[in-house]
């Protein structure tokens, strides 16, 4: 889709009309903490994939309005198949996602059928499908942990939160090779080089970051862990390793203090910009809401098998 402009609006009548559609449709805007500021700002609830998945399950609102990329959407559908659920640009995909092709995974599920399959949620519906349980970054420790010591596991799609999972647990697991591009892209040297220049700061990582990267962060966890850990720590200066989406919230919670996104391999970006989730615009929002277009359709042989897994994910998070 193009990024020009097919609406009269300037960007704060857009955020007007998409309040008042919001209101008309009895829809619910939910809005992960990569999106832009603005979005975030208008959204009825920003989170993490986990947070998002509880919102979801629980909303009454007639229509999803989900402001972050396809997987995403595609979960609440699959937990609210009555409800419409629309996503401002159909095209925001995700690299993990991307990483895990239904019919290699598929084969390599069936070639080992006696592991249990823990699917992290930055995968699609069809994987899901052929997942036991479903996790997130925050509570990947706790599901693998609520599997029996002696059942093997595959975990899938992201080997650098399963490496991550798997230190924590002591549990040997058998990993798919997929991983996130953004959290790839982290220079190790130019972070030591920041961390010199900058000693009083804390340098602070999400999991689907690599080994040599979590090695040399005083704090480990998912985007909500590291919202919370920066409000609660006595540091007034971090050097923030994920999506610099994060960063919105981040200030809002702790205008006191200085965050410094973790530079990248990139000579021409200084942090680590997720472009799918930036694919979304205020413009995008706009027409999605007003035109309730693009929707997020989930077959249903596929929907009741994916709902397996992520209830007992939920259950597990209760």
């Amino acid at each position: 889709m193009s990024d020009l402009k097919v609406t009269p609006f300037t960007d704060e009548e857009l955020k007007v009309e998409i309040r008042k559609l919001i209101k008309e449709k009895n829809a619910v805007l939910l809005a992960h903490f990569y999106q832009e500021g603005d979005i975030q700002d208008l959204a009825d609830y920003v989170g993490d994939s986990l947070g998002l998945s509880q919102q979801a399950a629980k909303t009454d609102a007639d229509m999803i309005v989900f402001a972050g990329v396809h997987f995403m959407a595609e979960t609440a559908k699959i937990i609210n198949p009555s409800k419409k659920v629309v996503i401002p640009d159909l095209a925001a995909s995700c690299s993990l996602s991307e990483s895990c092709p239904t019919p290699d995974f598929k084969s390599f599920v069936e070639a080992h059928a006696d592991h249990t399959v823990v699917s992290y949620i930055n995968c699609s519906a069809e994987i899901k499908a052929l997942s036991d349980i479903i996790c997130t970054s925050a509570n990947a420790v706790k599901v693998v942990k609520s599997i029996p010591e002696d059942q093997p596991i595959i975990f899938a799609p992201d080997k650098n939160l399963g490496a991550y999972v798997m230190k924590q647990t002591g549990r040997k697991m058998l990993l798919w090779d997929g991983a996130c591009m953004v959290h790839e892209a982290f220079n190790i040297d130019k972070i030591l080089k920041l961390h010199e220049e900058h000693p009083d700061a804390t340098f602070i990582a999400h999991p689907e970051s690599e080994d040599h990267i979590l090695k040399v962060a005083k704090y480990v966890g998912s985007t909500t862990g590291m919202i919370n850990y920066v409000k609660n720590d006595p540091a007034q200066k971090f050097i923030v390793g994920t999506e610099v989406g994060i960063l919105h919230q981040m200030h809002k919670e702790v205008p006191e203090k200085i965050l410094i996104p973790a530079p990248v391999n990139d000579e021409t970006c200084n942090c680590s910009e997720c472009g799918f989730m930036k694919m979304n615009t205020l413009e995008k929002l706009y027409l999605c809401l007003k035109n309730e277009q693009p929707e997020i359709n989930v077959p249903e042989s596929i929907r009741e098998r994916a709902m397996l897994p992520i209830q007992r994910m939920l259950d597990l998070s209760k």
